[in-house]
């Protein structure tokens, strides 16, 4: 798949986005960072809307920009789909205008306006105008109009800030089936890390308009500086199979990196790969294995690192022998003395199961 190459610099008063970075050929690539670190500017310097910025921006052979001699591909001859954070779709045209609208522009495969209306759900809204719709419907209409353009590249610019919990659910797993169905790379802004883990294949942190830690989701949220500027919100993410149902207790039993893992009912075939996360806050630290507990999981672990969080607060990197996938854990620096812990020891997690989030 094509990968895009990009050194960009704009400025924009006294910001700058220094970006230089490569953004993957498939899947999903958050970029991720604070309110002003640059993630809007770079999704429109992608885009080509932002003619000022200087640098180059390649995609496999073809460039889209670059210095000298100065080359500028415009918008439209990107083939780049845009999702805005509000669906900005033509209110004059109604829903079934809008899609028309996009496959007049469409160039190259994919989807077809049937195809597109069937997976996004949207027969039963063709003949409505836009502003009938609803928060999610409004966004399901968005993406699918960015879709039936046939970009090779879709970016999207928080997508879901606007929506309620209900939209939130109507268009989340219709953007995580984006890649898989249409085999087109997707670049995803948001400021939600649980989107982030939820949705991502790569991460890209940005801060003041720089990369400051990009890789795999488990790779940047267990980066000293990211945990330490996450706090309360430091999170890690773990792929595990379902396993079971237990229908009585309303549960699901999961087999992860860790070992068995239990969390609350979810939807899924035994054997089906699912995407979790537990936030440092809902991990306890015991010397060994205790009875008489509520808590349904514990895991066997060793200590791998112990760095400082906020006041009185310390992170503790927990993992299994050279497995990659850790659990993090945040305590009082108290509690951590109390318990000696320290690099290499063997110590006892536990998770409540209502504390996993999917």
């Amino acid at each position: 798949m094509t990968h895009l190459r990009a050194r960009l610099n704009l400025r924009l008063g006294s910001f700058l986005l220094d970006f230089d970075g490569t953004i993957p050929g498939r899947g999903i690539t958050a970029v991720f960072g604070a309110s002003g670190s640059g993630k809007t500017t770079l999704l429109r310097c992608l885009a080509g809307l932002e003619a000022r910025a200087t640098g180059s921006l390649v995609r496999g052979e073809e460039t889209w920009q670059r210095d000298r001699p100065r080359l500028f591909v415009p918008p439209h001859r990107r083939r780049v789909g845009y999702v805005f954070q509000e669906s900005s779709l033509f209110p004059h045209l109604g829903v079934r205008g809008n899609l028309e609208y996009a496959m007049r522009r469409a160039r190259g495969p994919g989807l077809s306006l049937s195809e597109a209306v069937e997976w996004l759900g949207l027969e039963a809204l063709l003949g409505r105008t836009t502003g009938d719709l609803s928060g999610g419907e409004r966004q399901r209409v968005a993406i699918a109009r960015a879709l039936l353009a046939r970009p090779g590249l879709l970016l999207m610019d928080e997508p879901l800030s606007w929506l309620d919990e209900v939209g939130r659910r109507e268009v989340l797993p219709r953007i995580a089936e984006i890649p898989s169905r249409l085999s087109i790379p997707v670049v995803y802004v948001s400021h939600s890390l649980e989107e982030v883990l939820r949705l991502s294949d790569r991460m890209i942190w940005l801060v003041a308009g720089r990369v400051k830690r990009a890789g795999t989701p488990d790779e940047v949220v267990r980066d000293g500086g990211f945990v330490r500027w996450q706090g309360s919100e430091a999170a890690v993410v773990v792929r595990a199979t379902i396993a079971a149902h237990d229908d009585v207790h309303h549960l699901t039993r999961m087999s992860s990196p860790w070992g068995p893992l239990y969390a609350r009912r979810r939807p899924g075939s035994p054997g089906e790969s699912v995407r979790l996360q537990v936030r440092a806050g809902d991990v306890s630290i015991a010397l060994e294995s205790g009875s008489g507990s509520s808590i349904l999981n514990e895991f066997g672990m060793e200590v791998r690192r112990i760095f400082p969080g906020g006041k009185g607060e310390v992170f503790i990197e927990l993992g299994r022998g050279r497995q990659e996938a850790a659990l993090l854990a945040r305590i009082t620096s108290l509690s951590s003395d109390r318990l000696g812990l320290e690099p290499g020891m063997r110590v006892v997690a536990r998770v409540k199961s209502v504390a996993v989030i999917d």
